[in-house]
């Protein structure tokens, strides 16, 4: 890994675990100002029970399309990044704080859910490397005997 890569996942780390929870306080101090406190931690508990909802109802829906793809003998790549913005997005949901909460909501509702499926599949395709196998895709073209015979089971 680069020097580059390995800073720039240092300052989002330091980001997510460092900025994001100072963020997250300084909204709360600021919504209990306007709103007072009780109403706010009602806010924070309503917006969890609520999200709960949502992932339990979204992530219901992401299982039953991943067992109609491998019914359908498909590969089931869109099932599956739906299954996993649905895990993390009700991870942020049920993470108390209004930005967790906001970025939780985008990952689940269907409506906005493609978007980030792309943005998944673009992260997860720079990341792959593909290496060319020799002979082909099947690679049917090996040297070497083909040993017909019989799979027995052994004995038990």
């Amino acid at each position: 890994m680069s020097g580059r890569r390995r800073g720039g996942v240092a300052w989002a780390l330091g980001l997510a675990f460092i900025g994001l929870p100072l963020l997250e306080l300084y909204l709360v101090i600021q919504v209990g100002q306007v709103i007072g406190a009780w109403w706010t931690i009602l806010l924070l508990v309503l917006d969890s029970v609520l999200g709960a909802i949502i992932v339990r109802r979204e992530g219901g829906r992401a299982w039953r399309a991943l067992r109609e793809a491998l019914a359908q003998a498909r590969m089931p790549h869109k099932e599956l990044a739906d299954g996993a913005l649905v895990l993390i997005g009700g991870t942020l949901l049920l993470t108390p704080g209004f930005v967790t909460d906001a970025l939780g909501a985008l990952l689940v509702l269907p409506v906005t859910r493609p978007f980030f499926r792309g943005l998944l599949a673009r992260v997860v395709a720079a990341r792959l490397v593909v290496v060319p196998r020799p002979g082909g895709p099947g690679n049917d073209d090996r040297p070497g005997p083909v040993v017909r015979g019989d799979v027995v089971d052994p004995p038990e």
